[in-house]
């Protein structure tokens, strides 16, 4: 009996592992990170050993997250704060400007430091879609709709995987 329960707990930190349930690499963060002063390159192994698998998946190999899924939870929750890239830290987007669209995936209308966003056609799939990039590391963070009729003050729908974003929370007075 002993030994069987002790197979259990030892066998349960893999078994988490492999059902994605892996702790971040960065903790979180009540401050915001060193804003990148130029671009930031690193090789695949550097990128790996920062970034947790899932989110070196969608920064570094233009991956796309499950819809609805937890880092999409968690955006619902988040309250005031800004959204830095999870690679480098570079300020991103805003709490000012994120809205709920429904797609499953966080939304802005807007960037809060766009100089740290870029934009590039993507034909992936076949049709013409404008994907999103923060600029200082080149990690893609999602994709760019624009006319979709949401009432936010640029009709712009930038649809952003969580896993690729820190979010700050904003400090209490």
């Amino acid at each position: 009996m002993i030994a069987s329960r002790t197979l259990v707990v030892l066998a349960l930190p893999l078994w988490l592992l492999a059902c994605g349930a892996r702790e971040s690499k960065k903790p979180a963060m009540h401050t915001p990170p060193a804003e990148p002063a130029s671009p930031v390159v690193k090789t695949a192994a550097e990128w790996q050993e920062l970034l947790t698998p899932e989110q070196y998946r969608i920064l570094r190999q233009a991956g796309t997250e499950r819809p609805h899924g937890k880092a999409y939870e968690e955006f619902k929750k988040q309250g005031q704060g800004t959204y830095h890239c999870a690679g480098c830290g570079a300020l991103l987007f805003s709490s000012a400007h994120k809205f709920d669209s429904g797609c499953g995936w966080p939304s802005f209308y807007d960037p809060a430091k766009a100089q740290n966003v870029q934009l590039s056609k993507d034909y992936s799939l076949g049709g013409v879609r404008t994907e999103v990039t923060c600029a200082r590391c080149g990690g893609h963070l999602g994709h760019l709709f624009e006319g979709e009729g949401f009432a936010t003050p640029t009709d712009q729908r930038f649809c952003i995987n969580g896993g690729g974003l820190q979010f700050v929370p904003a400090k209490v007075p």
